[in-house]
């Protein structure tokens, strides 16, 4: 059975706005997923339904074998599904630890072991503990982000754009991280706009278009073909990393 199986959701914003419309996919344990598709297609709107942010209109979600569709965002994430947006992820005026202090109020019985494992595997946490979330780089906060959603101990992380805004570098220590995250066992699905770049650390992907997926397969094959690559990658490219390649040196979140 898989860790995440959607069958047929849709929802959006209000009753009269159904921006989702029937979609289907999975994630299976420890796998990273790429949702890709071209600006307006619903790829962020399906995460949130997902995470329970939106009410679906129809369909179900089932996480570790359960209907979640329609649940609290608190009542997901309780059960091991964590969510990391694209804006507003951390909150500014607050040092690094209030931020994770934050992200562990849903289990405080736990909160200071997860944040003493978060400041080993990212010591620019560490470092940085007393400073204001503001005053970190983008690359920076977005690992924050993650390590804030990271406090529930979830089996599946969902990431919005989590690159966007960052230089190519920062860009790519990200996704070193992100790998790094899930050969620890966390399975995500992530929203990305470097398509390649994406697929690249991806096992499989969907392609979306106007709320439904419309390509699905092993990541490798969609960047390679034709159609996909001509519309919706922009033509051929050279991708930083490759299929869940060696992440050794990366992924500790030291990048600025």
């Amino acid at each position: 059975m898989s860790l995440l199986q959607i069958t047929g959701l849709r929802g959006g914003y209000a009753a009269a706005d159904e921006i989702v419309k029937g979609a289907d996919l999975k994630v299976e344990a420890g796998e990273i997923v790429a949702l890709i598709g071209p600006n307006g297609a619903g790829k962020s709107t399906l995460l949130k339904l997902i995470a329970g942010l939106l009410r679906p209109s129809g369909g179900s979600v089932r996480f570790k074998e359960q209907e979640i569709a329609g649940l609290g965002a608190p009542a997901i994430s309780r059960r091991g599904l964590s969510f990391v947006p694209q804006e507003r992820n951390v909150f500014g005026t607050m040092s690094v630890a209030e931020n994770l202090e934050m992200g562990g109020f849903i289990d405080g019985a736990h909160a200071r072991k997860r944040m003493a494992e978060l400041y080993e595997r990212f010591p620019m946490l560490s470092e940085k503990r007393r400073a204001a979330a503001r005053t970190l780089s983008g690359g920076q906060r977005q690992i924050l982000a993650m390590a804030i959603a990271l406090m529930n101990a979830p089996d599946l992380l969902l990431l919005d754009e989590p690159t966007a805004g960052l230089s190519p570098r920062a860009a790519e220590e990200l996704f070193g991280t992100i790998l790094a995250l899930n050969k620890s066992g966390v399975a995500i699905l992530m929203v990305e706009q470097n398509a390649l770049e994406a697929l690249s650390v991806s096992a499989r992907a969907y392609v979306l278009v106007q709320g439904r997926p419309e390509h699905e397969g092993r990541a490798a094959d969609l960047a390679d073909d034709p159609t996909v690559r001509d519309l919706f990658l922009g033509g051929k490219a050279q991708p930083m990393l490759r299929g869940n390649g060696d992440s050794s040196n990366k992924g500790t979140g030291d990048f600025t």
